[in-house]
């Protein structure tokens, strides 16, 4: 099936019963159920002539007729700047993205940002994935480093975002959090949503939240902080920041869930929130080959390392 145009399907006795997002995810070459979902949303795919929900059970002889728009025009401009490729074809490009920098334009950041830089690099993005995110197929926060992985085309954007959706993609982040850590490893599985007064802020205590789960394993020790390893089974937004929050162990220099606060008990400056996107691992949309990437820890982060290295050691001499 094509990825943009109009077409239609007709249901056979084997798939009355289905869902109509599962339907058209099955007639749409690498389209994920999200992706059909919100064209159904839009209105793009319409059942017998009428509008229904992406849950609606489809019946023998069902009419589905479906429209695949053409991407949007982007709305950002091209704008030249740094850009620390890790890897790059024709289809994807891996981006070890720096601290402070905004991935996609948004309100108030509609220049300066990793899309603008791609742009810039990469014309063949736009429009791709929508108009304020093309080629973006995951997100990382502005004073968040590290691994993201970028498409090119709308079939690797298809696909990739399968592959987020499916929970293949496998990510990898460090982090450095405040307190000692005790155990060597656990797990943090807590819901997440909006948080119910400030709509800001993510929290593990909402009224419509998602479920959400968090590996972790201890690096290193040092008075006063934690170096983690972050195995991140699903993606929620602030999931790594919103779940050490909640067992007492913010990420140091997080400004919104208490990181800053406890960053003040250090015997060094904390510029940022301290999480790295450290590795990424994941198919590639058109060969199929396994891929895996990491972005060196950052040199702001390294050198709180090295000042907290420094601060226990001497701690342990003078006792």
């Amino acid at each position: 099936m094509p990825y943009k145009g109009a077409f239609t399907i007709l249901v056979n006795e084997h798939e009355s019963g289905r869902r109509l997002d599962v339907i058209i995810a099955s007639h749409i070459s690498d389209c994920s159920r999200s992706f059909s979902a919100s064209l159904i949303q839009k209105g793009e795919i319409l059942v017998q002539g009428e509008v229904k929900k992406p849950g609606y059970r489809v019946k023998t002889g069902d009419n589905i007729s479906i429209n695949i728009p053409a991407p949007e025009p982007v709305l950002s401009e091209p704008e030249p700047g740094d850009i620390d490729i890790l890897y790059e074809d024709k289809h994807i490009i891996v981006i070890n993205k720096e601290p402070g920098l905004v991935v996609h334009p948004a309100p108030g950041h509609n220049k300066g940002t990793l899309v603008n830089r791609l742009l810039y690099h990469c014309p063949e993005l736009e429009g791709i994935g929508g108009k304020l995110r093309p080629g973006i197929v995951h997100r990382l926060d502005k004073d968040t480093s590290g691994t993201i992985v970028a498409a090119k085309n709308d079939a690797a954007h298809i696909n990739l975002a399968a592959q987020f959706e499916s929970r293949k993609i496998k990510k990898l982040y460090l982090a450095l959090v405040y307190g000692v850590v005790k155990s060597e490893s656990g797990s943090i599985s807590l819901p997440i949503g909006r948080h119910p007064s400030d709509r800001k802020k993510m929290s593990s205590v909402s009224r419509k939240s998602r479920s959400a789960e968090t590996f972790w394993k201890v690096i290193e020790r040092f008075n006063w902080a934690t170096l983690l390893e972050l195995d991140l089974k699903t993606g929620r937004t602030h999931q790594i920041r919103v779940h050490c929050a909640a067992i007492n162990h913010p990420v140091l220099g997080d400004p919104v869930y208490g990181g800053k606060k406890a960053a003040k008990k250090l015997p060094t400056s904390v510029p940022r929130q301290m999480l790295h996107a450290w590795r990424l691992e994941f198919a590639h949309p058109v060969t199929g080959e396994a891929m895996s990437f990491e972005s060196p820890i950052p040199p702001d982060m390294g050198e709180l390392i090295e000042a907290l290295r420094r601060n226990t050691q001497s701690l342990k001499m003078v006792k």
